[in-house]
């Protein structure tokens, strides 16, 4: 008896457990709330993963163009010269206003001779031209009977072109040669100098001139030694459209890359290719003999036109005596003198082109980048004389 009632007390609670799901149901539909089946049972086989929704991909960022920046256009090398005069002009020439000074009085004392030719000597014209300088200009003035500033002024000033000598040819051979095999050669112009005479900075800036002239350039950065001179070179190039060859490592042998140069200059029918060479202190032995590599293994594949000699027209007389060295190691066929602009020394013209027997070519005028210009020396001694 006890057992039956268990029984029906066990199936009565399993009853009412079933009843209360059944019923609770209807109150969740009516609740919005989704029934217990909807959310357990899925059609997709079991252990399915549902995959969450990808989200768009984001917009591609339109492609950066670099740009090459324009190149620039050389401003014309005529006429650059006269932009030295102007200038001298109206800065006032330390070196013409003390000769024009001494030159005006109403009588010349031995003194004043004397003063002349100080003058003349501090402003690096050495010794040997301000002699004869001053003899002719004292001739004159005696034969003739001269007073007046104006007169002794262009009695100067004609002494003075007659030294600085305008008979000399300066221009720049940039002339193709041919070869003995019959092919076109560019014109090779090599530029050497001591450290700090502007040396990558006149090659970069005779690109220009070139340039502007309508020639094609090639420029070597034969300077292996200082790691910013390659940099430098191809910068100056870039500007205006112009090759540079360089090594691809710093220490390189420099004359294998002005081998390179001319041969690239070859193979592209350039017109000129300029070689830059590492700054060197005349009395360092060794740095003098590469030099002399450098023509040798350049003269392989080309002749040279011009081996130009960078001078700093401030140094003075230390300045003739890297011409002196630099002449025999490299056989130098030009000057060109930086800082120009700076009057006081400019007998260095005189003296330099004495001492080695070759002219003065270019001349640097200042910081610009145009600031390079053929020496005239009717301009600079109008220049001097202010």
């Amino acid at each position: 008896m006890n057992d039956q009632l268990w029984l029906w007390i066990t199936l009565g609670i399993l009853v009412v457990a079933g009843g209360g799901t059944a019923l609770l149901a209807p109150l969740r539909r009516r609740r919005g709330t989704p029934p217990l089946e909807e959310t357990t049972t899925t059609d997709r086989p079991a252990g399915t993963v549902v995959a969450e929704p990808e989200a768009p991909p984001a917009p591609e960022a339109p492609p950066t163009v670099e740009t090459a920046p324009p190149l620039e256009t050389p401003e014309p090398a005529a006429g650059r010269l006269v932009r030295l005069r102007d200038r001298l002009a109206r800065s006032g020439s330390p070196l013409g206003a003390r000769l024009l000074t001494v030159l005006s009085r109403d009588h010349l004392t031995e003194d004043d001779w004397d003063e002349l030719e100080e003058t003349l000597l501090l402003a690096d014209i050495g010794a040997g031209p301000a002699g004869e300088l001053l003899e002719a200009l004292r001739t004159r003035v005696r034969v003739l009977g001269v007073r007046d500033g104006t007169t002794v002024r262009a009695l100067l000033r004609e002494e003075l072109l007659k030294v600085v000598d305008p008979t000399l040819d300066r221009s720049i051979a940039t002339t193709r040669s041919v070869g003995d095999d019959g092919a076109a050669r560019p014109a090779v112009v090599l530029v050497v100098g001591v450290n700090g005479t502007g040396k990558t900075t006149t090659v970069g800036k005779l690109a220009r001139v070139l340039v502007a002239e309508g020639r094609t350039v090639v420029l070597g950065a034969a300077d292996t030694f200082r790691a910013a001179a390659a940099d430098q070179l191809q910068t100056w190039g870039s500007r205006v459209g112009v090759e540079t060859v360089r090594a691809d490592r710093d220490g390189a042998d420099p004359a294998s890359v002005a081998f390179d140069a001319v041969r690239r200059g070859t193979a592209e029918g350039t017109d000129v290719v300029l070689v830059d060479t590492a700054g060197r202190l005349q009395n360092k032995a060794g740095l003098m003999d590469e030099l002399g590599k450098i023509t040798r293994v350049i003269t392989r594949e080309a002749p040279l036109s011009e081996v130009l000699l960078v001078l700093d027209a401030t140094t003075g007389q230390n300045g003739l005596n890297q011409a002196r060295v630099f002449g025999e190691v490299a056989g130098v066929t030009g000057i060109v003198l930086t800082k120009l602009d700076g009057t006081a020394k400019g007998g260095i013209v005189v003296a330099v082109q004495r001492e080695l027997g070759v002219p003065v070519k270019l001349v640097g005028l200042g910081e610009g980048p145009d600031d390079l210009a053929p020496f005239d020396p009717e301009d600079f001694v109008d220049g001097i004389l202010g």
